[in-house]
């Protein structure tokens, strides 16, 4: 019996929709608590490390791959709304390998995926606890490595400014080649001022375990919020999370074009969406373009999202408001209105996660990129810092970690719940706990304390292993993406299924909307495709195939070499 089964809608509980903005804005939600999930780990970290990796050769692919996933996140949800079923349900009834009662094909490819999620908060309660390590650190080693890696870090971003400034003094015009030059003898002088100070710190002391302690209390403090939290809990923590660190991050964006050394040009613009590859120059060995393939399955909604979506708009009451699915017109419309209130949930929370993708790549490609600093390892969160430095200086750091703390946390808390309600669903559609409604509930709440200790169980493991085997937070998340976004085609595959041989003929979509899901879709299979043949290349050690730098000439002033230990 299904979940839907259990609980059929009855009459008491059928809303009306509403019929204007104001009335549809206030239903809105799931889409929200969708974007708080996402902008941790896909937007703050895989986003601007593609970014940093890439330039702005890439920012198209980061924008399609944002937008590209509402029309199968909606036609899930509309499968939802239709037939009541969640989304295990509805995946193990889509034709294909199976065996019965234990699932088919998309549920054992899931529980690899859900593995690799699970190994990406892991990823992500690191950085929470990287953020915590660097703002509140609890031992003495701590503040000696702090005291480091900073002097260490501002160093880096002063000597690629100080390139950046000789560059300009070579191209600038002879009337404002004096005022160039003063600037770049500056800029040299603090480099020699800033390594000098660096050196006075001596040998650069070994990392403390910090992050770890603090991964540790932020992991169990969140597991006995998911116990006793409910949904509107984890709505308001999240929207107000997301909104506030997004709003910095484009104002950030805008007010770095007042800066000389980071301004982002109409070139960086053009040639981000000029629909091409990275030049070899600045993509050795296809490194930019397959993170960047990874990225896109975690961008926007991700598979994981996608999978947790309809999730979340039961809980909201999309599908229970509809009421008894009749034969009369009572039930068609509703389910239209709800429909509609529920297309603009997911257009609305893609503005706001698109926005803040572009405000990170862009930051990652202008600050980072032109530094050479590849956030990574124990100093991901710090390398990400930089990125708010040139325009607000002092407090740069300060402002970050608060909102690093803010956005990380919010992706680990909202997964974390997402994941325990699926995965307490997918146990049970594959026959490996009781279908119950009381069943459900305990398992859901037993698995919202469990999930986020087995995350941090999951960043501990790694970041105790031999060093040369050991895995940092953001290939943790890496690894994550890459299994999602080989899942995009899956699911884009039941989409399609659902909307030609389940969806109820009152409720379809018309021939535009059709259009652009089977586009969707096969631009997430070609994506996937693409990313699989990549990594199957690797594995084999064949080339990547990369373009030459000949066809993509490079401005000189922002393909920078790497900054030198």
């Amino acid at each position: 019996m299904s979940q839907a089964e259990a609980h059929p809608p009855t009459a008491h509980l059928v809303q009306e929709p509403p019929l204007h903005i104001a009335g549809i804005l206030a239903c809105l939600g799931p889409g929200l608590i969708i974007a708080g999930s996402i902008v941790g780990s896909g937007e703050l970290i895989a986003t601007t490390i593609t970014g940093a990796e890439a330039g702005f050769w890439l920012l198209w692919l980061i924008v399609i791959g944002c937008v590209i996933k509402v029309f199968v996140q909606v036609e899930l949800g509309r499968d939802a709304v239709s037939t009541g079923k969640t989304t295990m349900d509805a995946l193990s009834e889509v034709p294909g390998p199976a065996i019965r009662g234990r699932g088919n094909w998309l549920l054992w490819y899931w529980f690899l995926m859900f593995t690799a999620s699970m190994a990406q908060l892991g990823g992500i309660v690191g950085g929470v606890g990287q953020a915590m390590a660097i703002s509140v650190p609890l031992t003495q080693e701590g503040r000696d490595f702090n005291r480091y890696v900073t002097a260490k870090t501002e160093l880096d971003v002063v000597k690629a400014e100080s390139r950046l400034a000789s560059e300009g003094v070579k191209t600038a015009a002879p009337a404002d080649k004096p005022a160039q030059a003063e600037r770049a003898a500056r800029l040299e002088a603090e480099v020699l001022a800033k390594a000098s100070r660096l050196a006075e710190l001596g040998e650069r002391p070994t990392p403390s375990r910090d992050d770890q302690l603090w991964a540790i209390l932020i992991a169990i403090i969140t597991s006995a919020l998911l116990i006793v939290g409910r949904y509107r809990l984890i709505e308001i923590v999240t929207t107000t999370m997301v909104a506030a660190f997004t709003l910095v991050t484009v104002v950030n964006v805008l007010a770095l074009q007042s800066t000389e050394s980071w301004a982002i040009t109409w070139t960086d613009i053009v040639n981000g969406f000029s629909f091409r590859l990275p030049p070899a120059s600045q993509d050795g060995g296809g490194t930019a373009l397959a993170t960047a393939l990874k990225t896109f399955g975690i961008i926007g909604v991700g598979a994981s999202e996608l999978v947790a979506y309809p999730y979340w708009c039961q809980e909201k009451g999309y599908a229970r408001f509809t009421g008894p699915r009749e034969a009369g017109g009572g039930w068609a419309e509703r389910a239209r209105g709800w429909m509609t209130v529920m297309r603009w949930d997911a257009w609305c929370s893609m503005i706001v996660y698109t926005t803040a993708t572009l405000a990170f790549y862009l930051l990652g490609a202008a600050i980072l990129g032109r530094t050479g600093l590849i956030p990574k390892g124990n100093e991901l969160v710090r390398t990400l810092a930089v990125m708010y430095e040139p325009v607000f200086g002092a407090w740069a750091q300060l402002l970050f970690l608060v909102g690093a703390f803010a956005v990380l946390y919010s992706t680990y808390f909202v997964a974390s719940a997402g994941n325990a309600r699926v995965f307490s669903d997918a146990l049970r559609v594959m026959g490996l706990a009781a279908h119950s409604p009381e069943a459900s509930r305990r398992r859901v709440r037993a698995l919202s304390g469990f999930l986020p200790l087995l995350c941090l169980a999951i960043y501990l493991t790694t970041e105790n292993l031999p060093e040369r085997y050991k895995v940092g937070p953001e290939q943790l998340v890496l690894l994550s993406g890459m299994m999602q976004a080989l899942m995009l085609p899956m699911l884009a595959a039941a989409a399609l299924y659902f909307r030609y041989f389940k969806c109820d003929p009152r409720i379809a979509p018309g021939k535009v909307w059709d259009f652009f899901l089977w586009l969707s879709s096969l631009a997430m299979l070609f994506t996937a495709g693409i990313l699989l043949k990549g990594e199957i290349d690797k594995a084999l050690n064949k080339p990547a195939a990369t373009q030459p730098a000949a066809v993509q000439p490079a401005t000189p002033a922002k393909l920078l070499p790497p900054v030198e230990p």
